[in-house]
């Protein structure tokens, strides 16, 4: 996905530098968001295109809905099982549309938080959380754990990249990020027991 400015390939945790699709590449820039993302977002490459962020969200949303069609198969009644089949077609397109819109809303929230870092960053940056996407579908299987883990989660990387990549202080970060999440969750969790 986003590959580091460093030229030191054996400390290099994103591999490819070509815009290209490497599933080895993607399976281990995923590995290194999830358990190294200070050190992934200090190395990550914040320019060269939307391409490779952009083919990175469209696997991990492609991952995630096929777990998502996959757990809705089990043990579901037919209603269901045509949601399992638009899952897989409809998180990924969902996912990649949000991206843009997303990328261009924390492009803005970093501004005002004094970043001079451009959209195109902003979007490296969102594609990263994605990496958390086929882990959260599976958590969806508990009530509103999977939401609050999910928010949870984006947040503390949105933190982890404020701080590395555009250089703010990681207690405004906190707050900011902090705020937001909070605000998310009591909004989807409400969503979700309405609908339940």
């Amino acid at each position: 996905m986003n590959e580091p400015e460093q030229t030191n390939p054996s400390s290099n945790p994103n591999p490819n530098p070509n815009p290209t699709f490497d599933i080895n590449n993607i399976v281990a820039t995923a590995k290194s968001i999830i358990t190294a993302p200070a050190a992934y977002f200090q190395s990550m490459r914040t320019s060269g295109g939307l391409i490779d962020p952009l083919i990175f969200i469209i696997v991990m949303s492609l991952v995630a809905g096929i777990i998502s069609g996959i757990l809705s198969f089990v043990g579901s009644p037919v209603g269901m099982l045509a949601y399992g089949f638009a899952a897989i077609i409809m998180i990924p397109i969902g996912a990649t549309i949000g991206a843009f819109v997303g990328a261009g809303i924390l492009y803005l929230i970093w501004k005002a938080m004094g970043s001079n870092r451009d959209y195109e960053t902003s979007f490296h940056c969102l594609a990263a959380i994605s990496a958390i996407y086929p882990v959260t579908a599976i958590l969806y299987l508990v009530p509103y754990l999977g939401t609050v883990v999910s928010i949870a989660w984006g947040a503390f990387l949105l933190i982890e990249a404020s701080v590395a990549v555009h250089g703010r202080e990681r207690r405004t970060a906190q707050l900011v990020f902090g705020i937001i999440a909070v605000i998310m969750i009591i909004m989807n969790v409400g969503a979700e027991r309405t609908a339940r």
